[in-house]
């Protein structure tokens, strides 16, 4: 037995995942951007959903990903949309999150979103929006993680992102600089 192949097993035991409580945790203490991804159902419908783990993958090209449980009411029509718009919410937002972030309601009765010209749901108000292309869905546990090319962009200056953190809506402000 070779001294690397003597460390891998002594080490195997130690190579176990942690608990889905576990990491949990680790997230909740971790801030993220909130952000609601919208797209159209086949038949032309708006869905949409609050997502917290948008990512920027590369500026050349401008990819971006996030993921998506395979058990969400979303997944279907997102398993096959071609393009979709990710709305970055402002600081006054929490309420539009808190909607998309509910099941078993349609999202969209409450108003605060319109279509682009493209023909995409897009929420209103939001701080930025990126629609764009699906380039994949890579299964990944129970969840996929779906990446896009970012297409075309809108940014609305003088406002504050949304977080989220530790099961909560947090606003930035001018204060919490370093």
């Amino acid at each position: 037995m070779t001294a690397l192949q003597a460390h891998t097993h002594l080490d195997s035991h130690l190579d176990r995942p942690l608990d889905s409580e576990s990491y949990k945790t680790v997230f909740r203490q971790h801030p993220a951007g909130v952000a609601v991804v919208t797209l159209r159902d086949p038949v032309g419908n708006p869905l949409g959903f609050t997502a917290t783990s948008v990512i920027s993958v590369s500026a050349a090209p401008p990819l971006l990903a996030f993921s998506i449980a395979s058990t969400s009411s979303s997944w279907p029509a997102l398993s096959r949309a071609a393009t979709l718009v990710v709305s970055f919410l402002a600081e006054d937002q929490d309420d539009v999150a808190a909607r998309f972030a509910t099941s078993g309601i349609d999202r969209f009765a409450a108003g605060g979103w319109s279509r682009l010209p493209t023909g995409e749901p897009v929420i209103e108000g939001a701080l930025t929006r990126v629609r764009g292309r699906v380039l994949q869905r890579t299964a990944a546990g129970g969840s996929f993680l779906v990446s896009v090319l970012a297409l075309d962009s809108d940014t609305r200056p003088g406002s504050s992102p949304l977080v989220y953190h530790d099961r909560s809506y947090h606003r930035l402000s001018d204060d919490t600089a370093i």
